[in-house]
């Protein structure tokens, strides 16, 4: 950990907009004190703004205005202004065609809002998948003093004595409906069991894996990932967070001094050990690309590839987010890692010292939650990067969601060219498929659906389903939800859509996976792969105009994080100034 603290007092950016007596001072001082702002709120100090993401189409997100207004608590006792403003905000849940599309957008929105507007420092309140990282990416791009505090998980669901997990218990339920084991009308008397508060999923699904990595990254005080969205303590986090950011304003403590290489590889780590979602794959390799730093899959497979999962919850173990937060949360997560010498401990956080001295001296309350290692879910628990003749940019697979027998196979490919040939034909009696059969999923990546979908865990079909068989090979260029389960190769790179060898697999042809050996293989020779891909012609059309259309163009492979080319590594001016 190196830094040192700014002076203070200092002429802060702020300044720029309200100090002095010149027309332009007194233009926007005039403005804001239609609100009903005393004169001294314009003094020098501290302005934070509150980017929030609330909205009532994010469920996720829903309750963040009162989170908001205990920010505020915090910022006016520590001595600040606050000024909240909206962004963007990417429902998981209801935004079409996926939220994964509009994460860009939502990070362009809060990139161009904190450098315009007049703030000192910002507190990104985030909960739903896309909000964390596109906040993230977003303040990293302008690098001026920022905190995250998350909305937090739901309570858990309960459902005719068995705990229901928000995403996890869908596919299971929607499973078993195909197999005969539950009917449609008790499918629809479930439901009402499955997201019975504010939060996002309970589960170690994608919005509390970010949740999880803001805190490791060091971005978020110590704790925030776990607590649920209705506990009391919710709203403390929120209240300190709202102190913590005029200190950091004062002291000019910004991401790029906390998300260094070793934040980094910390938080890999981390996901590896509380089995973390796919998506943060992605997530990680944009806010890295908006930092100027070189993190790549390499990195994820060298950093987790080790680290044992310890965290007993949904979809890879049996409990929810309300028995992490109980038995300690992430702290006692990240302590494990430092006591095994997998931890940077120096590594800076927002709270302005060092990692270890956050967790040093937590406990944990529940070892059935939070495993001891010899009793971890998987051994080796980091998220898989797989290369290969079908992958030569990487595929990912998450082992502690897999089942063992599969991590090593050879089975023939059923090939489905786009989202839409799956779901015509999946459910066909007279489908060539058994349970050896390895699934393909084609154009489903970035530029393929648009915007990279959640449908890389395909169902089963219901026939394989009916005799009891629940997980089967499959593979895409798509994503999948953090929520999922299943031996399931994902971001599959280049993606179909721009070319890559997905595009020529071929319904018949062998496929290897290896998970131990790394190793994703189309089982034709060279010659053949090379012919089949000089003969491929684009099956996805560009979009003619707007935001799609930007999209298409510009977006990125998923093995750097699926940003747009031209935002990577663009961090540059925090100060905007206009004059009237």
């Amino acid at each position: 950990m190196s830094f040192t603290p700014a002076p203070w007092p200092r002429k802060l950016r702020s300044q720029e907009w309200f100090g002095g007596t010149s027309k332009d001072a007194i233009y926007h001082r005039s403005w804001m004190k239609n609100q009903g702002l005393p004169a001294d709120l314009f003094d020098g100090r501290p302005v934070v703004g509150i980017c929030n993401t609330w909205s009532e189409l994010t469920p996720c997100n829903a309750h963040l205005r009162d989170l908001a207004e205990r920010v505020k608590f915090g910022i006016y006792e520590a001595g600040g202004l606050p000024v909240e403003f909206p962004v963007f905000s990417p429902s998981e849940s209801t935004l079409r065609p996926t939220a994964m599309m509009y994460r860009n957008l939502c990070a362009m929105d809060v990139e161009e809002a904190i450098r315009g507007k007049c703030m000192d420092g910002v507190v990104l309140l985030a909960g739903c998948d896309k909000t964390t990282p596109a906040l993230l990416m977003g303040a990293a791009s302008v690098d001026l003093p920022a905190i995250l505090v998350s909305g937090g998980p739901m309570l858990n669901g309960h459902f005719r004595g068995e705990k229901v997990g928000s995403g996890t218990h869908l596919w299971r339920f929607s499973e078993a409906v195909k197999a005969g084991e539950m009917t449609a009308e008790e499918f629809i008397e479930a439901e009402a069991s499955m997201s019975r508060s504010p939060g996002s999923c309970n589960t170690m699904g994608t919005a509390s894996t970010m949740a999880s990595m803001a805190e490791a990254l060091g971005m978020a005080l110590s704790g925030n990932a776990a607590i649920p969205a209705v506990d009391s303590r919710r709203r403390v986090m929120a209240h300190l967070t709202g102190r913590r950011i005029v200190d950091m304003v004062k002291d000019d403590l910004k991401p790029s001094d906390i998300m260094t290489k070793q934040a980094f590889e910390n938080a890999i780590r981390t996901n590896a050990a509380i089995g973390g979602s796919t998506n943060a794959v992605i997530h990680l390799l944009a806010v890295a690309g908006r930092v100027g730093l070189d993190l790549t899959l390499e990195d994820w497979d060298r950093c987790g590839r080790d680290v044992p999962t310890v965290v007993n919850l949904m979809p890879s173990g049996k409990h929810l987010m309300e028995e992490f937060f109980f038995a300690g949360g992430l702290p006692v997560v990240i302590k494990r890692l430092g006591e095994a010498g997998l931890l940077h401990k120096g590594a800076l956080t927002v709270s302005g010292g060092a990692i270890w001295d956050e967790v040093r001296d937590v406990r944990n309350w529940n070892e059935d939650v939070i495993l001891p290692v010899e009793k971890a879910l998987a051994k080796s628990g980091g998220i898989a990067v797989l290369k290969g003749n079908l992958a030569p940019l990487g595929a990912v697979l998450k082992p502690s969601a897999a089942t063992p027998a599969l991590m090593q196979h050879r089975g023939r490919a059923v090939v489905f060219e786009d989202i839409d040939d799956y779901k015509a034909r999946i459910d066909d009696e007279d489908l060539d498929i058994d349970e050896n059969c390895v699934m393909v999923l084609k154009n489903c990546g970035p530029r393929g659906y648009p915007g990279m979908a959640e449908v890389g865990n395909m169902g089963l079909p219901p026939k394989i389903l009916r005799r009891g068989i629940t997980d089967m090979v499959r593979i895409s260029d798509a994503r999948m939800s953090g929520t999922a389960y299943g031996t399931v190769v994902l971001h599959t790179s280049p993606e179909a859509a721009r070319g890559g060898p997905l595009a020529v697999v071929r319904s018949g042809d062998m496929i290897e996976l290896d998970v131990a050996a790394r190793r994703l293989h189309l089982d034709i020779t060279e010659e053949e792969l090379a012919a089949r891909l000089a003969a491929w012609t684009p099956r996805v059309e560009a979009p003619a105009s707007g935001y799609a259309s930007l999209y298409h163009e510009r977006v990125m492979g998923p093995e750097t994080g699926a940003d747009f080319d031209f935002l990577v590594g663009c961090r540059g001016s925090a100060v905007g100034k206009e004059s009237h």
